[in-house]
């Protein structure tokens, strides 16, 4: 069984907040925004998971986070991506040095993965956006 499910759309402030000085209030103008549109740039092969653990705390990446992660987009050296490695999913940057992959926490507590050819490891997607709560 499948579902559809409808678009919710949100009240969106079109003045941006200052995170300096105050600035001058402008006219408050108002629309309607799909958040879908403002994040999501290819919908099918774009998927949501949750964050467990703390490796990526130096990335802005917490405990509890929801990733928003596109499987379509190419992975480069230092993207953040989603791998499965033996199985577990993971979320870690990607380096690639001559002909070495390693997977590199961005927490000098956990220590860097050298993918090798006896490993099971498929790049799943590259993050796009990570959504926490303020704190």
């Amino acid at each position: 069984m499948s579902y559809i499910k409808k678009r919710s759309m949100i009240e969106y402030v079109l003045s941006r907040v200052s995170a300096g000085f105050p600035s001058p209030a402008d006219d408050f103008i108002q629309s309607k925004i799909d958040i879908n549109d403002l994040l999501i740039d290819h919908p099918a092969s774009t998927y949501f998971i949750t964050v467990s653990g703390n490796s990526m705390l130096d990335a802005g990446i917490r405990d509890g986070d929801l990733l928003i992660v596109d499987r379509s987009l190419d992975y480069v050296n230092g993207k953040i991506v989603i791998v499965i490695l033996e199985g577990d999913f993971l979320v870690k940057k990607i380096y690639i040095k001559s002909t070495k992959v390693f997977l590199v926490a961005a927490n000098s507590d956990y220590k860097d993965i050298e993918v090798t050819d006896e490993m099971n490891c498929t790049i799943w997607g590259v993050v796009t956006y990570v959504i926490h709560a303020a704190t």
